[in-house]
């Protein structure tokens, strides 16, 4: 039985895909995608469609979860439409939704051709986003985009223009191999776009 939702943290996580453009040097897929801390297998063994996602969902008392986090074992945001599709039916149906974040890696615009980020409005309260370099060098040593530098430059112009549509846009590092100065580096640059840094511990496989 593949797993659409899963509980973590007082809050509940929905992962609608395993496709990803990065191969990011931390991440979990790289551990045979068994034993994860978030659930014990998310690997999908077909894309959940909206409905599918939409009655795994009905089945939890979605306002006891402190927040609903799309993200999963691959870039939620591959599917973007059906993410805004859910929390359309959700926020119809359910009194009391909890707040919504979507975990990215801001590529989203690049993936889907088009700037999505004003169809977050009204719809996504937070957005956190992969950042984990300060320079485009050090980005594409870490995250691997699969476009190069164009996945930095379109994860920075998503940051920027995300500003003006969700209330909370924070970028994320992860602290592996991070020197307090690089650090900074990151939340001078993350300040620069309107967001706030965020900085994850490392988590060893």
């Amino acid at each position: 039985m593949m797993t659409i939702s899963y509980e973590y943290e007082g809050a509940l996580y929905v992962n609608l895909t395993n496709r990803c453009d990065c191969t990011c040097v931390f991440c979990l897929r790289h551990n045979g995608h068994k034993g994860s801390i978030y659930a014990d297998d998310l690997w999908l063994e077909h894309e959940p469609t909206r409905e599918e996602a939409l009655d795994d969902l009905r089945k939890r008392d979605l306002p006891s979860y402190r927040e609903l986090v799309f993200c999963g074992f691959g870039e939620p945001m591959f599917r973007t439409d059906d993410i805004l599709w859910l929390v359309d039916r959700l926020k119809e149906e359910v009194p009391g939704l909890p707040p919504v974040r979507i975990n990215t890696n801001g590529h989203a615009n690049l993936i889907q051709g088009r700037d999505v980020t004003a169809d977050l409005a009204g719809r996504i309260d937070t957005v956190s986003i992969s950042l984990n370099g300060s320079t485009a060098e050090e980005y594409c040593a870490v995250t691997q985009p699969k476009d190069g530098v164009r996945g930095w430059e379109a994860m920075l112009d998503f940051t920027r223009r995300a500003t003006a549509y969700v209330p909370h846009v924070v970028m994320t590092i992860v602290d592996k191999d991070k020197t307090p100065e690089e650090i900074q580096r990151c939340r001078t640059l993350a300040e620069s776009l309107g967001a706030r840094l965020r900085v994850r511990a490392y988590i060893p496989e």
